[in-house]
């Protein structure tokens, strides 16, 4: 038992490997919680602030679904800049995306992943102490949304037709999606007279469907209680009947 560890934060198997869920904070912050690339844009951009005591050298990447794929292995219709940087405390850092021009679907959004890996500087540890080098990686979704798409991405939630749909004698929630955007759900629940069940979460593609598992039946009369997320980030209530 001679050695003391020290737990530094959390550990981040490799520069794009799996996150394993220990107590940490990071201190690099994005200004969005989600980009919405236009494809008229020439290009966009996220800005990030390092809000520690210290410089972190940051990674940054885009991925198509694949959370764990290597990087350098990734092949999406975007370019970003820098792909590394230090960012010293206090101070920012400005990525920009600039779309490549390949051909993507022109009737409905794509889907792609912002990746921002915070790598701190080494720590000085002491002699007989062991510690755990910490990256922390940050993901959020990049919306490529072609011209001219109907309606509008904040009409999308209300537009959700919802049903109870059974397999194998298990019930499901199934939300089905008409329109052309995503629609992001930080919150299902069904609403039967002001009392609440939460069901599920997730999120709904462009003309599909998701089905969340009940454990019961909803009474007759209960509603669809959705909160869904926006362009900006802010969570949207949106109430809906069951179909029959």
């Amino acid at each position: 038992m001679g050695k003391k560890v020290r737990l530094f934060s959390i550990f981040v198997g490799m520069l794009f490997g799996s996150i394993m869920t220990l107590p940490a904070s990071a201190t690099i912050v994005l200004s969005n919680t989600r980009v919405v690339y236009n494809a008229s844009d020439a290009e966009t951009s996220v800005r990030l602030v390092n809000n520690g005591a210290s410089p972190s050298i940051v990674q940054s990447w885009i991925d198509d679904g694949e959370i764990n794929q290597d990087p350098s292995q990734l092949k999406v219709p975007f370019m970003l800049m820098p792909p590394m940087a230090r960012v010293e405390p206090g101070q920012g850092q400005t990525l920009r995306l600039m779309y490549t021009g390949e051909q993507l679907p022109g009737d409905r959004e794509s889907i792609y992943y912002l990746n921002v890996l915070e790598i701190p500087p080494k720590a000085n540890a002491k002699e007989g102490e062991n510690y755990v080098q910490v990256a922390l990686r940050t993901r959020i979704k990049l919306f490529f949304r072609p011209d001219r798409l109907q309606g509008r991405s904040i009409e999308a939630p209300a537009k959700m037709t919802w049903s109870i749909v059974e397999d194998h004698g298990v019930a499901y929630l199934k939300a089905s999606n008409p329109t052309p955007y995503h629609v992001s759900m930080s919150e299902v629940a069904l609403d039967a007279n002001g009392k609440l069940t939460q069901v599920g979460e997730g999120m709904v593609a462009p003309l599909q469907a998701l089905s969340l598992k009940l454990n019961e039946r909803p009474s007759r009369g209960a509603r669809v209680r959705l909160s869904a997320i926006d362009d900006f980030g802010a969570v949207r209530v949106v109430y809906s009947d069951l179909q029959p």
